[in-house]
C-alpha cells in the first residue's frame, strides 16, 4: 500500500518509508503581529490553520461536503505505529501553521489513520504511509508517499498558490493531473538501482513485512490467506504490502529477494521465504514468532 509511498487490523500496520532529514526552507505568510504596537490591541491576529484527525466515513464525507470547491483539501494519511508518521506529522502541523483560516476556506488539513478507516484508503491507492493526498472539488491534484518534507513542502505550495475564490479548474483524467510534458525515458540501470533502494527500505518498514497478493482482510490467494493466519493466531503485529497494487514492486521483490513466489515473509530486513519455509520454521522452534508478538518482544506497540 509506496509503499506508498491497502486495510488491516491494529496488529496489521501498513508499511512504512524512510524519512527524508532536510526540507527547504520558505518564507512564512505574513499576518498581523498584535504586539507591534500598543494601538493594537484592538487588531486581532490570524488564525492558522491546525490538522484536524478523521475518525469515521461519514465524518469524512461531512469534510468533503464543507468545503468550498475551490479550497485544497490536504490529506495525511498515516499508522500510529510507525515512527516516519509521527515525522511526517510535525511537518504537516508546521505547514499548516504558516496559512491562515480565511474566508472563504483556502485550505484544510485532515489526518486519517489508514489502517481504522480502510474503505477510505483502498478509495485513495495507499499502499504506504505516510501518504499525502492533495484534492480540490473531490479531484486527486497530486499524491506523495513517503516522509520527503521537501517534496510534501513543494506540492502543498504549488497546489496552495491555486486555491481561493480565483483557483482554475483543474483538467483531471481518472483522478489525477493530464501532463502534456513529454515523459523522459529514465536510464534502465538508475532506474534498477532506485527500485531496490525502494525495497531495501520497504522489506525494513516493520519488523516482520509480509508481500501478499491482497490485503489481510481480503487474500486474493490462499497461500496468502493461510500466512495472514498464521501471524494472526501468533498474535504477530507486521506490515504488509499488496503487491497486486504495484506490478514495479511486484516483479522487482522476486529479482531482489531471489525469491520467485508469493506471498514472501521478511524479518528484520532479512527474507524468510514462503509459507512452507514459514511453517518449517514454526515446527523447529515453537518460539519463532515469540519477539514479533504483540506484548512480549520489541515491535509490541
Amino acid at each position: 500500500m509506496e509503499s506508498s509511498q491497502n486495510d488491516a487490523s491494529a496488529t496489521e500496520p501498513l508499511r512504512a518509508t524512510c524519512p527524508a532529514k532536510n526540507r527547504t526552507s520558505q518564507p512564512r505568510p505574513a499576518w498581523i503581529d498584535t504586539n507591534c504596537s500598543p494601538a493594537s490591541n484592538n487588531i486581532q491576529a490570524a488564525t492558522m490553520s491546525t490538522i484536524s484527525e478523521v475518525t469515521s466515513v461519514p465524518e469524512w464525507e461531512q469534510v468533503l461536503a464543507s468545503v468550498p470547491p475551490t479550497a485544497l483539501v490536504v490529506v495525511s494519511f498515516h499508522a500510529p505505529w510507525a515512527a516516519p508518521c509521527a515525522q511526517m506529522a510535525t511537518v504537516l502541523s508546521t505547514l499548516a501553521s504558516e496559512y491562515p483560516v480565511v474566508e472563504p476556506l483556502a485550505t484544510k488539513w485532515v489526518s486519517i489513520n489508514a489502517e481504522d478507516l480502510s474503505d477510505i484508503s483502498e478509495a485513495y491507492d495507499v499502499t504506504a504511509v505516510p501518504f499525502l493526498v492533495l484534492l480540490r472539488n473531490g479531484k486527486v491534484l497530486e499524491t506523495v508517499s513517503g516522509s520527503s518534507a521537501v517534496k510534501v513542502r513543494t506540492a502543498i505550495e504549488t497546489h496552495a498558490q491555486r486555491s481561493g475564490p480565483e483557483a482554475p479548474e483543474e483538467v483531471t483524467a481518472n483522478g489525477m493531473d493530464v501532463d502534456s510534458t513529454p515523459v523522459e525515458e529514465q536510464d534502465p540501470e538508475k532506474k534498477k538501482e532506485e527500485l531496490f533502494k525502494r525495497l531495501g527500505d520497504l522489506v525494513k518498514a516493520a519488523s516482520v513485512m509480509l508481500f501478499m497478493k491482497g490485503t489481510p482482510s481480503s487474500p486474493q490467494c490462499g497461500f496468502s490467506r493461510q500466512m495472514v493466519g498464521l501471524l494472526r493466531e501468533n498474535s504477530v503485529k507486521y506490515g504488509f504490502f499488496n503487491i497486486l497494487a504495484d506490478d514495479e514492486v511486484r516483479q522487482g521483490l522476486k529479482e531482489y529477494a531471489d525469491w520467485p513466489t508469493y506471498p514472501q515473509l521478511w524479518i528484520d530486513g532479512e527474507l524468510v521465504g514462503g509459507l512452507d519455509i514459514v511453517k518449517d520454521e514454526m515446527s523447529n522452534n515453537e518460539e519463532f514468532f515469540k519477539p514479533y508478538s504483540v506484548g512480549t518482544g520489541e515491535t509490541a506497540a
